[in-house]
């Protein structure tokens, strides 16, 4: 009678002991993946986008993550303009349309010059420095967007005209970047409208010195 309780008692544990192996070798295959790695390996440019704006707070992380990315003595040699403006957004365009007219014609979903992104964030440097630090921090917030189901895509065309066009020049002010400062690149950021595939990286240019 004995070892028959013993025996039940023993079945009874089983299923048991098997739920508990189970949620182990979860626990070990999650503990596996590399969160950072796979939001590496999954972040691509993102040109189409959803109209819609990206919430205040994730792009505030966005922002954070950047500035504390690694540069020189943490001289931290940028400005940063985070442009949340539909009115500035679409202002600009309209002035770059004027001046570059065939941009929409030859695109017929153009809506901005962001790549239709209703967010874009505007990175400064001093004139001829600071550029290493600055891509460095634009790496953090892309990868901070992508984490957060968001999509970028880095943008050095508008750049010139916004810098450099007499008609973009109330917009430019509207930044206020010091004077000295040069705009390196900008980010456009929204929700992705589309799920681009991954493009071949040429391994023959890695090469480990052992």
């Amino acid at each position: 009678m004995k070892m028959k309780n013993l025996m039940i008692y023993a079945l009874l544990l089983l299923p048991i002991g098997l739920m508990a192996q189970c949620t182990s070798e979860k626990q070990e295959q999650k503990a596996d993946e590399n969160v950072v790695v796979k939001t590496i390996m999954e972040r691509r440019s993102v040109r189409k986008y959803l109209d819609k704006p990206v919430e205040h707070d994730k792009l505030a992380t966005m922002v954070e993550c950047g500035i504390n990315a690694p540069n020189g003595m943490n001289q931290q040699p940028w400005e940063v303009r985070v442009v949340e403006s539909q009115e500035w957004i679409k202002g600009i365009t309209a002035a770059y349309v004027e001046k570059n007219p065939n941009a929409a014609k030859n695109d017929p979903n153009f809506k901005t010059m962001f790549r239709n992104a209703p967010n874009v964030i505007v990175i400064a440097t001093p004139e001829g420095k600071g550029l290493v630090d600055a891509g460095l921090m634009g790496e953090n917030m892309i990868l901070a967007a992508q984490s957060m189901g968001l999509g970028t895509c880095c943008l050095g065309g508008p750049v010139g005209f916004l810098q450099g066009d007499p008609a973009a020049a109330s917009y430019l002010k509207q930044l206020d970047i010091p004077e000295g400062y040069s705009i390196a690149y900008m980010i456009a950021v929204g929700y992705p409208d589309e799920q681009p595939q991954s493009k071949p990286r040429d391994t023959s240019k890695v090469k480990y010195i052992k």
